[in-house]
């Protein structure tokens, strides 16, 4: 377990105590807290509560009313500090990261989520693996925005059919716009999509390769995965504000 990872289990056995009738004390809380809500690749997955209970006080005010017994008590702070302690863990320490963790943990779709920590873990100790799995997290957020639409994308389509389907349902699609910018932009989109999956073809060990193929590098990992993260970042918060402010409205508004 590293430093920051033993910090945070330090904070959680904190709450839960102070939550189940112990006196703690706020010289022991705040620098703990100050430390993950004061750094950027913490803060984004850190749990809300955390971000606006400057004090123990302020906390046992706020799991009073969250739950009435201990037991709920101590399940509410174990699954707020999930995706923080998962981060920590994977040794993520890039701020791209921690959000694209927070985005997907929003989704709550544990093949979304299984994917994009496979790539993480694989970036630097199995470049081809983690190419595989940055087409994995994309097509695996294109079929479940497509299956919660829904819109019917067939029975084996490619990854560039199904960001197609995805962008034209969220209303990303470089024709469904008029001002040249943003047609540029979302035809990039569109060209890093393609991309990773003709270097997932080119690198990856998804397929079989000659005795004259050459195999990715840390850095072709870390470009497809990063790039990928990107993408699966943006049309998860699209989708996100989709569901709360129907209908989509052309690139310019808050829609998009």
């Amino acid at each position: 377990m590293n430093e920051m990872s033993e910090k945070a289990q330090v904070l959680v056995n904190l709450l839960v105590a102070r939550a189940t009738g112990s006196e703690e004390k706020d010289q022991d809380y705040r620098p703990l807290r100050h430390v993950f809500v004061t750094q950027p690749q913490y803060a984004a997955v850190a749990p809300s509560f955390l971000k606006t209970c400057l004090n123990l006080a302020q906390f046992w005010q706020f799991i009073k009313q969250q739950s009435s017994t201990y037991a709920e008590r101590r399940k509410f702070i174990w699954t707020e500090f999930q995706p923080l302690l998962q981060l920590l863990e994977s040794g993520s320490s890039a701020p791209s990261d921690a959000h694209i963790t927070g985005a997907i943990q929003r989704f709550d779709s544990a093949t979304v989520d299984e994917a994009w920590r496979k790539a993480l873990d694989r970036r630097e100790v199995d470049p081809d693996g983690a190419i595989t799995m940055a087409r994995t997290l994309l097509e695996s957020v294109c079929k479940h925005i497509l299956d919660k639409s829904p819109v019917d994308y067939g029975d084996a389509p490619d990854l560039n059919k199904l960001y197609r389907l995805t962008a034209a349902e969220l209303n990303l699609s470089p024709s469904q716009h008029t001002e040249p910018v943003f047609k540029q932009i979302l035809g990039g989109c569109t060209a890093v999509v393609e991309g990773l999956g003709a270097l997932r073809n080119r690198l990856s060990d998804s397929h079989g390769r000659g005795s004259a193929a050459v195999g990715a590098a840390p850095r072709h990992a870390q470009l497809a995965v990063n790039l990928a993260g990107s993408c699966a970042q943006y049309l998860l918060a699209t989708w996100e504000h989709r569901q709360k402010n129907e209908p989509a409205a052309p690139w310019g508004s808050a829609n998009t």
